[in-house]
């Protein structure tokens, strides 16, 4: 099938992917003075004296913002805000069917980050929780983490720690394969935008101790006055050593390379250069930084990628339905430990694993109950 052909013919047919539905019966007197006016004010006023009440007498305990500016749209890019609500409603539509979440898409027509937050706190109310998409970094890093800091509901980058999770269980099963240990396997990730941050820093909590990370002109460098704030904190936290290089130099000996950057850009002889059985998860979209087939023939052991054309999908959908499923079942912020919990729930649904499959479909509604179980356990386990 001609996926991207279809799938526009389709969107004419469906004019869009999600509705609203009411969940009462306004279909008499009765029924209409309860779901709405005089009936409704009783709840109104037990809202104004008590705010935390809105999660119990609304909807707003099951419903979450899904926000947009339209400036990292898949591998589309800046492609503005209109053009990023397809893949918003899609969003919206799989927290749906694999979370049973309420999502709602709100694309901005701002790329200011100091609007995007102030936006962002002013809507709040309405929702039991955020998730961020497609906004580019670094201006990601901090819309980010200015939220977390400001509002009392969960809030989750996707782009940013969905990868990170899901490249996180894709690696516990590739590792158990190699016969490898986390704490001695060497990681280059090519690619210090949203995504490749987070996953750097997301292994290093799952236990990895060797990584280097490479961006267009290299190999990061603590001494190097060229990057930018989040490229300079992952060079200190990555590269103490002050090591110079670029991408192949970096892979020599490596154990694992993760790629979220440009097609293309890694030859076999690259592959051939790393450790013994070799691991490759080349991500970038549409096309990978190297094909399945060109890896196996520079000697990889595994290789995944974004795609569903090949063995090994590592995508993010395995992630945000349950993270989110069970935070608002907690009425927790997100925590390390709980993306940690989710990382390995969805290593752990993966079954039996082979070199061809290292995790869970993304339509495997019980992978996505696992990973809200575990979510709500460790929210549970900070109180």
């Amino acid at each position: 099938m001609d996926y991207r052909k279809e799938s526009l013919k389709k969107h004419k047919e469906w004019r869009g992917k999600i509705e609203i539905k009411p969940r009462v019966e306004v279909d008499g007197k009765d029924a209409l003075s309860l779901a709405y006016t005089p009936g409704v004010a009783e709840p109104c006023l037990a809202i104004k004296d008590n705010p935390e009440l809105s999660f119990e007498l609304t909807r707003r305990w099951n419903t979450v913002a899904v926000i947009t500016d339209g400036t990292a749209i898949l591998g589309l890019g800046d492609i503005g805000p209109e053009a990023g609500m397809p893949v918003m409603e899609g969003k919206a539509a799989l927290f749906k069917a694999f979370g049973g979440v309420d999502a709602v898409p709100l694309c901005l027509h701002t790329k200011d980050s100091e609007e995007i937050v102030k936006t962002i706190k002013i809507i709040s109310g309405s929702f039991g929780g955020i998730n961020l998409e497609d906004i580019a970094a670094p201006r990601c890093f901090e819309i980010e983490k200015r939220l977390i800091e400001e509002l009392d509901i969960p809030v989750f980058h996707d782009d940013q720690h969905g990868t990170a999770i899901v490249v996180g269980a894709a690696l516990l099963n590739a590792l158990k394969l190699a016969e490898k240990a986390i704490e001695t396997i060497k990681v280059v990730v090519n690619g210090p935008g949203a995504a490749g941050t987070a996953i750097a820093k997301f292994l290093i909590s799952l236990g990895v101790r060797h990584m280097r990370v490479c961006g267009i002109d290299g190999i990061l460098s603590p001494n190097d006055e060229t990057l930018n704030p989040s490229q300079h904190e992952l060079a200190v936290l990555t590269n103490p050593e002050n090591e110079r290089g670029n991408l192949s130099d970096a892979l020599k000996g490596a154990d694992v390379f993760i790629g979220v950057s440009v097609g293309n850009i890694v030859t076999p002889a690259m592959i051939a250069s790393m450790n013994s059985k070799p691991i490759v998860f080349a991500l970038a979209n549409p096309v990978p930084e190297i094909t399945p087939e060109k890896a196996k023939e520079g000697g990889a052991y595994i290789v995944g990628t974004g795609s569903s054309e090949y063995p090994n999908q590592i995508n993010n959908v395995l992630v945000f339905p349950g993270l989110f499923r069970g935070a608002l079942d907690a009425r927790s912020k997100i925590s390390e430990a709980m993306m940690v919990a989710s990382c390995k729930a969805i290593a752990q649904s993966a079954g039996e694993i082979s070199v061809d499959h290292l995790l869970p479909l993304a339509y495997e509604k019980a992978a996505h109950e696992r990973v809200a179980k575990a979510v709500f356990e460790a929210a549970s386990r900070r109180r």
